[in-house]
């Protein structure tokens, strides 16, 4: 009997194909304008979700053509049918239908980048290999044309074995009708023709497909004799009998002798490319344009060090600098719907629910989506101008001294904005323990959320002397500022070291041109990052805060009101004017603090009190920890509260109630050596709901994120420990 999952995967293809006719798998390097043309033909009738089990993204698209729907399928790039990353080994299942929940593809649309047939072809043999109908979309003809390359696209299909070549630039739109009628036309066409490149593993494939009597394609036989039996093609080994396994390593030692079977692989291949590429194109003047100047400006090793640090800059002070006066008027609107919400319900639970749970669940949600567009707006102009690239490249050696590659730069630097789109920025890391390593050391990067604490703190109990031409409380920033970047890149050195150990990942790139991105194609996938944000993050955010809410607001005391209500009638006699209004205001503000006291996150902080007690902290201060577990921005709302100052406490005051806080026998609780253990606690402490959740879901496992969270609060809660009590002593 079939599972319930299964017959939901069952449901959702027949859902998906019923108005159909076909479906293509569009397969190609990376870089090579893969997505641009995928979005032109299918315009907005496209989907964005996840392959079965993983975190990589599955987009599917339809287009229509002359009546004739047909799916298409935008694969991972991929160099090659041997897989080296997890988005290589998605590409890989899908075109030989290997991949949960999709079926074999009807055809394949491989898309060749005209800059760069050298490294296209290599993929494009093995694709011909797979006897499946195929048509070749040749993209980036008008670059190839201004840098002096000319291609005979009949010399290549004759090549190619017949297959069919439509030449197109997708920016612009171009060929894009000869192709759509092609791809429309491809499920009834016949294969091409077999392209004899390397005779002797064919031959072994088809004696080593005889000899496991499976339903192994010759393809699959090939990947297993260059490859071996390896983690990325278990699916393969595990049709292999003890006898078939026996068989495979002979052959592989008949083919290969002692040298690696990709390294063998590569060679022949590059041969027959190098071979045939002096038929297919020549060499023109080339037309004098700004992609080689700058290209050849960047390539130098000092200017683009130096061109790499001030795009860094700028991304980094876009996403940091440009998103807070959106984030103000978020904040500030959440602030004034829940005000108004408040006022026009009235007192009471439910009230309180709407106004202080859900609007602000939901204005903690979307408060991120400034910073969330800016980040991959600019990662995607980068990414499709082809920087990106050169980006990863230069920090490729620095990076590498810590067990990562150059391509964790980008995901590090934004997360200094936020760790959430940081970690979601790690999509463009293939190297799976690079990628998981690079996620974990992010959040210590210090976030926007960390800096209300530590102003608030600094402010306070930092005093503001100058040294030199510096201010003692800006080189206290700067110096958290650090400890995160030096914590941050320890963490990602140790992870390495142990439950990451591996090889250093490998980092084979080439370097593609300048570009100039396509809007249409920028603007589906700022949309399509943006829903997945909301969609994944803001669920777990939004449901938090209405828990942290709860917990704030029950139980309810049935003496706090009445004694509040006695105090502002006694007051309501003595006062008047701006005396009585400010009594009031005191009133209110003590009885927030003694409901909040005894509340369940009041009790919950007087019940772990002893156990942060050593770290100098009294009840108040572990119930603002507590209450900022889920996001660090409630940390500064609930001191306010607890310390009788208001929701919306400035500053200033705040710093006056922390600096006169005391103990019951009168010794002050902010000493020096606790509010720099609070400031190294927050400096590593994992307290945020949205990271977690997203560690979550680009992990694909709970285990992540509890590690993350058990790992930083135990440093944090160590540092503070270790702060106070020898600073006390």
């Amino acid at each position: 009997m079939a599972k319930p999952s299964e017959i939901r995967i069952f449901a959702s293809k027949i859902a998906i194909r019923s108005d159909v006719e076909s479906s293509i798998a569009v397969v190609g390097n990376p870089n090579s304008g893969k997505s641009t043309l995928f979005n032109r033909l299918t315009g907005l009738k496209q989907r964005i979700g996840n392959y079965p089990g993983v975190t990589v993204e599955r987009h599917v698209g339809t287009m229509s053509f002359d009546g004739k729907k047909t799916e298409l399928v935008d694969l991972p790039g991929t160099h090659s049918l041997s897989a080296h990353s997890l988005e290589e080994q998605i590409a890989v299942d899908v075109i030989l239908g290997r991949m949960a929940g999709s079926s074999s593809p009807d055809g394949i649309l491989a898309v060749l980048d005209a800059t760069n047939l050298y490294q296209g072809l290599f993929l494009l043999q093995q694709l011909v290999d797979l006897n499946k109908p195929m048509v070749v979309a040749l993209t980036m003809t008008d670059a190839a044309t201004q840098s002096g390359i000319a291609i005979d696209v009949d010399a290549l299909s004759e090549v190619l074995g017949g297959v069919r070549i439509c030449s197109v630039v997708a920016t612009t739109g171009a060929g894009l009708e000869n192709l759509r009628s092609a791809i429309s036309e491809l499920p009834k066409s016949a294969p091409p023709n077999a392209i004899d490149v390397w005779p002797a593993l064919r031959s072994a494939a088809g004696k080593l497909r005889s000899t496991s009597k499976s339903n192994l394609s010759l393809v699959e036989c090939e990947r297993l004799l260059v490859d071996g039996v390896t983690e990325r093609n278990q699916s393969f080994a595990s049709e292999l009998s003890e006898e078939a396994k026996g068989r495979l390593l002979e052959m592989r030692h008949e083919l290969f002798v002692d040298e690696p079977g990709i390294a063998i692989e590569a060679r022949v291949r590059y041969d027959w490319v190098r071979e045939n590429l002096l038929k297919l194109q020549c060499s023109t003047p080339p037309f004098y344009s700004w992609r080689v100047s700058v290209t050849a400006f960047l390539n130098q090793p000092v200017a683009g060090t130096v061109g790499l640090f001030l795009v860094m800059a700028i991304v980094f002070q876009a996403v940091f600098a440009w998103a807070t006066p959106i984030m103000e008027f978020i904040d500030g609107s959440t602030a004034v719907l829940s005000a108004r919400v408040g006022n026009l319900l009235g007192d009471g639970a439910f009230s309180s629910l709407i106004a202080d749970g859900v609007i602000a669940g939901v204005g903690s949600v979307i408060i991120f989506l400034p910073q969330i567009l800016i980040l991959f707006l600019l990662i995607i102009l980068l990414e499709d101008s082809g920087y990106l690239a050169r980006a990863a490249y230069l920090m490729d050696r620095t990076m590498r001294s810590v067990g990562l590659s150059g391509q964790s730069i980008i995901p590090m630097i934004s997360s200094f904005a936020c760790a959430v789109p940081g970690i979601m920025a790690t999509r463009v890391i293939p190297n799976r323990r690079d990628r998981i390593a690079t996620i974990i050391a992010a959040p210590f990067m210090t976030c926007s959320a960390r800096l209300p604490v530590y102003a608030l703190l600094i402010a306070a109990f930092v005093p503001a002397d100058q040294i030199g031409f510096m201010n003692l409380q800006g080189l206290v920033l700067f110096g958290l500022y650090m400890f995160g970047i030096v914590m941050g890149v320890l963490t990602a050195l140790l992870m390495r070291k142990t439950a990451l150990r591996g090889p250093k990942p490998s980092f084979v790139l080439m370097l593609p041109e300048f570009r100039r991105p396509n809007l249409q194609t920028l603007m589906f996938q700022l949309l399509g990052r943006v829903k997945v944000f909301l969609y994944r993050a803001g669920t777990v955010i939004f449901t938090v805060a209405v828990i942290v809410w709860a917990l704030a607001y029950y139980p309810r005391s049935e003496t706090i009101v009445p004694e509040a209500q006695k105090q502002r009638t006694i007051a309501a006699y003595s006062l008047s004017g701006v005396q009585l209004a400010s009594e009031y205001e005191r009133i209110e503000h003590a009885a927030s603090a003694a409901q909040l006291e005894q509340s369940w996150l009041g009790r919950a902080g007087k019940t772990v009190e002893p156990l942060f007690r050593p770290l100098g902290w009294d009840w108040r201060v572990s119930a603002a920890v507590i209450a900022g577990f889920p996001a660090r921005e409630v940390v500064i709302a609930v001191l306010g509260t607890v310390y009788a100052v208001g929701d919306e406490a400035d500053e200033k005051t705040l710093s006056g109630r922390l600096q006169a806080s005391t103990w019951p026998d009168g010794a002050p609780v902010f000493t020096l050596p606790m509010v720099i253990g609070l400031l190294i606690f927050y400096a590593c402490c994992l307290q945020c709901a949205a990271t977690l959740a997203v560690i979550r879901r680009e992990t694909n496992s709970w285990r992540w994120p509890v590690f993350a969270w058990v790992y930083m609060t135990g440093i944090g809660y160590g540092g503070a420990l270790l702060a106070f009590q020898i600073g006390s002593a």
